[in-house]
């Protein structure tokens, strides 16, 4: 399903406040960044201490979710909007030099700062590419697992995203990400507002429509658990939570 928000509005929109995210992080945002975020979120402190500090500090995930991908060793993982790659740190952590993860990102300054990163930090087993959540360019059966946290509520159309899920998973593969949902579907004045979609708000779906999207592109949704650690931060982000129940969940889905 689509919507008749400005897709390259909303794109540009979206580059800038995550060319922000990775350049500027210390910067004013509707939604909290950083370390401490990260581990109220649930990523265990033994593993952001491996991880780089510079990755973590441009962290604008929205929820935890390895507990659902158990990822193991020798395993390929692609993350959908890897940003500045504080997960693919943790996920290469998981599946070790044997395995591989690849990060998809369309915001040139975050790939560059999580190459630099990488590279830094002898992180052998990633590669970024710079592509769509929608057309990620990786090829098919590629992934273990999909990976993404707090990006697919910025897709426009996100049934596409979700069938480019189940192209790059292999059967049996698993989807394990963290997105915003609403409770009650969000009014035309929000939904096609390309500030609020940048700011995680206005393309988030109602959950009960987040979860037949998933369904439809031939995935089985597992488990469904709400991150009651996520907030935002701007009181006009904080008056969307009120209203429109939008909320922070983790996903499990299973590609058969």
């Amino acid at each position: 399903m689509t919507t008749h928000v400005n897709a390259q509005e909303l794109e540009g929109k979206v580059k800038a406040m995550y060319r922000s995210v990775a350049l500027d992080p210390h910067g004013e945002f509707h939604f909290e960044m950083g370390r401490a975020m990260a581990e109220r979120l649930g990523y265990a402190k033994a593993d952001l201490d491996r991880v780089p500090a510079a990755a973590i500090e441009s962290f604008a995930g929205v929820g935890y979710f390895f507990h659902l991908a158990d990822l193991r060793q020798g395993q390929t993982v692609v993350d959908l909007g890897s940003g500045s790659g504080m997960d693919t740190f943790v996920a290469s952590l998981k599946v070790g030099a044997s395995g591989s993860v690849i990060g998809v990102d369309m915001t040139d300054e975050q790939l560059d700062k999580a190459r630099r990163l990488a590279h830094a930090g002898g992180f052998a087993n990633i590669r970024y590419q710079k592509g769509y959540i929608e057309e990620t360019g990786v090829a098919s059966g590629t992934a273990d697992c999909v990976i993404s946290n707090g990006v697919i509520n910025l897709a426009p159309d996100k049934t596409r995203v979700f069938r480019e899920v189940a192209r790059l998973l292999k059967p049996g593969g698993r989807l394990a990400i963290a997105d915003i949902v609403t409770d009650t579907s969000l009014p035309e004045t929000v939904v096609c507002n390309a500030d609020l979609w940048a700011a995680c708000i206005g393309g988030a779906a109602q959950r009960d429509l987040y979860r037949e999207q998933i369904e439809a592109a031939g995935l089985t949704l597992v488990d469904l658990q709400d991150n009651p650690e996520y907030r935002f931060i701007s009181d006009r982000a904080q008056g969307a939570t009120r209203k429109y129940g939008v909320k922070s969940v983790s996903i499990l889905a299973i590609k058969q």
